[in-house]
């Protein structure tokens, strides 16, 4: 059918959006400063549903939430990537770039409806340009 691309085409558009805006996270008084060679990175929000439509359970929800695996860098501590015998090639990411990290990494907080994780420079694994690409396997 005709109509289905488009529907796909429509959800991914708004993925797209979702994590354009979780790459523009600003800083404000509520979210901590990361000290030392910590990381922040800020988690998307994960979606109440099912792609058919049907709502997830709370718990669902709050194990996807554990489970993610992706974000976007939106602060570092004063001493992130700045020990040359660790990073002899520089830092291995900078603000706005979406990376992978495990699942269960870092200090989970929240502030208003985003979730970040405050990790070891060294905790992040990979940079990547659309996680909207990435699933777990």
């Amino acid at each position: 059918m005709m109509t289905e691309p488009a529907v796909e085409m429509t959800a991914i558009e708004a993925k797209r959006k979702e994590l354009e805006r979780q790459k523009e996270v600003v800083l404000d008084k509520h979210i901590p400063k990361p000290v030392g060679y910590r990381v922040m990175v800020a988690l998307s929000n994960v979606d109440d549903k099912f792609d058919g439509g049907i709502a997830k359970a709370t718990q669902t929800i709050r194990e996807e939430n554990i489970l993610q695996m992706t974000g976007v860098v939106c602060d570092m501590g004063d001493e992130a990537y700045k020990d040359k015998e660790r990073f002899p090639n520089g830092p291995w990411c900078k603000e706005g770039d979406y990376v992978v990290f495990r699942a269960n990494t870092g200090t989970r907080i929240r502030v208003g409806d985003v979730e970040y994780r405050i990790m070891n420079d060294d905790s992040i694994e990979a940079v990547i340009d659309d996680p909207s690409k990435l699933t777990r396997a």
